[in-house]
């Protein structure tokens, strides 16, 4: 369906992309972070996860020297876009490693990387990719135009979205729109938004090669006919 492609109109959406072992990754030079991450995730029939590494690492490409001490003291996580453990268990050792790369990072408010992210990251690798054999994800921040609010270089976003399709001759979408200031212990369903409403915020146009008339149904509309949520939404993560 296309990488993402920034509105031309819209300055602030222009990204470069970089490609890494797993996942792709929308690059801002502007914002000193990722304006998008896209990866596919599939069943594996025996799930485990690797060691997870044990230290972040700078990325050359990124132009700024960003590293993993800009984050301490700050008050932010270092948020993940690609996740850790679904790079390990569907990719391997070295996606793994290269989501450890400074430009996969984010400053995350801590009740949000921890709780109510990590509830959404599980309920995709746990219920979602079983549910439909295979599924694609696009996730990555929302920034406003407080340009100084930022966590070294990199800015701080307002909030963050989760775009998950299910592939096929008629594909199905759900989309997440969540704000920093969550308390970690709300409904997943609270925030489905539209595709629409997404592209709106982040000036991206995510699935540009898709007609018209696919576009429009399945980025106009919540439809979460299918997808299970009344069985994750309120489920407790991992570190609650």
């Amino acid at each position: 369906m296309g990488v993402p492609e920034w509105q031309w109109t819209d300055w602030r959406s222009w990204n470069r992309v970089l490609r890494n072992d797993g996942f792709l990754l929308g690059w801002s030079d502007l914002r000193a972070g990722p304006l998008w991450v896209g990866y596919s995730l599939t069943r594996v029939d025996d799930p485990h996860s690797l060691p997870r590494p044990d230290h972040f690492s700078p990325d050359w490409r990124s132009l700024w020297p960003i590293t993993s001490s800009d984050y301490t003291r700050s008050g932010y996580d270092r948020g993940h876009m690609a996740p850790n453990y679904a790079m390990a268990v569907t990719h391997g050792r070295s996606a793994q490693l290269d989501s450890f790369l400074m430009t996969n990072i984010t400053p995350q408010r801590p009740k949000l990387n921890r709780q109510l992210w990590q509830r959404l990251e599980e309920a995709v690798m746990d219920d979602f990719v079983p549910r439909f054999g295979s599924v694609w994800v696009l996730t990555g921040p929302v920034y406003d135009d407080q340009w100084l609010h930022r966590v070294g270089f990199s800015q701080i976003p307002q909030a963050f979205y989760k775009i998950i399709v299910v592939p096929g001759n008629t594909p199905r979408a759900i989309a997440f729109l969540m704000p920093q200031s969550v308390s970690g212990k709300e409904p997943l369903d609270r925030f489905l938004v539209t595709i629409d409403e997404i592209e709106a915020r982040t000036g991206l146009d995510f699935f540009p090669q898709l007609s018209e008339q696919v576009q429009q149904r399945l980025e106009g509309h919540v439809d979460t006919t299918g997808w299970g949520l009344e069985a994750v939404s309120r489920r407790p993560g991992r570190y609650h």
